[in-house]
């Protein structure tokens, strides 16, 4: 098992990819905590895991407070004596242009979807210094890569998550604490629901949304699970400062035919 013994901590895993995230890297011999502001979900997420026959536990977290990472990061600690594996994984998706958000609208979508992976991953970093090593994978999106219309803060949110991804990387590196990204495309979450959701006829979004994808269809959780699980272990031992892209060929081109 790729992952076996090691202690990881899933933001936003009480649903959707954070949740397949915990469920593969379980499977795969981990040890997860599963975090979650939604704490009765993320309990769901763990109780899962545990029936599959997994070590996990559900907690609640608040990715935009200090003193409730701070608690999460302590008990995973105090329990295990380390912590080798953190996934930023918590986002909410906030659709509109510059023209149409509130401030108030953007603040929560960097407060969310960036500033938390600095919260998180700085209430980690001194632990992973002291034990010699670590992991920290966030979780970003074509959007940080390519402007989609109407998603202002959104894409601007996961272009800071994939720059931060890649200061960290060369901060950490002398400390053994690799630090990657994964991009997906368009996955089929709660979230993204949420935003097909927003737009004038949600069903044609979403089929546009599949169409736009070369090979034909919307990301599954799984699909981006696996690659956190690669980037975890030590198969991806010289990985660092990557935006790993896992989106069904979206940003490369236009789809065939």
């Amino acid at each position: 098992m790729r992952l076996n013994g090691k202690i990881a901590l899933v933001t936003g895993a009480g649903s959707g990819i954070g949740a397949e995230t915990a469920r593969r890297m379980a499977g795969e011999g981990a040890i997860v905590a599963c975090g979650d502001i939604r704490g009765a979900a993320a309990g769901a997420t763990a109780a899962a895991i545990v029936a599959a026959g997994g070590t996990a536990q559900g907690m609640t977290l608040d990715v935009t407070n200090n003193d409730s990472i701070a608690a999460t990061v302590a008990r995973i600690v105090a329990g295990h004596g380390r912590l080798d594996i953190l996934v930023n994984n918590a986002g909410v998706t906030i659709v509109g242009g510059v023209a149409e958000l509130t401030e108030a609208e953007w603040d929560r979508q960097l407060e969310v979807n960036l500033k938390s992976v600095f919260r998180c991953s700085k209430a980690v970093w001194a632990q992973m210094q002291a034990q010699g090593g670590g992991v920290i994978l966030n979780t970003a999106s074509i959007a940080g890569l390519t402007a989609i219309p109407a998603d202002a803060a959104y894409c601007t949110s996961k272009a800071g998550v994939v720059m931060l991804t890649k200061c960290m990387a060369i901060d950490g590196a002398r400390d053994k604490i690799r630090v990657n990204c994964v991009c997906p495309g368009y996955i089929e979450t709660p979230m993204i629901q949420g935003y097909f959701n927003d737009q004038p006829n949600p069903e044609a979004a979403r089929q546009h949304a599949a169409n736009m994808h070369p090979l034909g269809r919307l990301g599954r959780p799984d699909d981006i699970a696996e690659a956190f699980v690669y980037l975890a272990s030590d198969h991806a031992s010289w990985v660092t400062g990557s935006a790993l892209v896992v989106d069904g060929g979206l940003i490369s081109g236009l789809p065939p035919g």
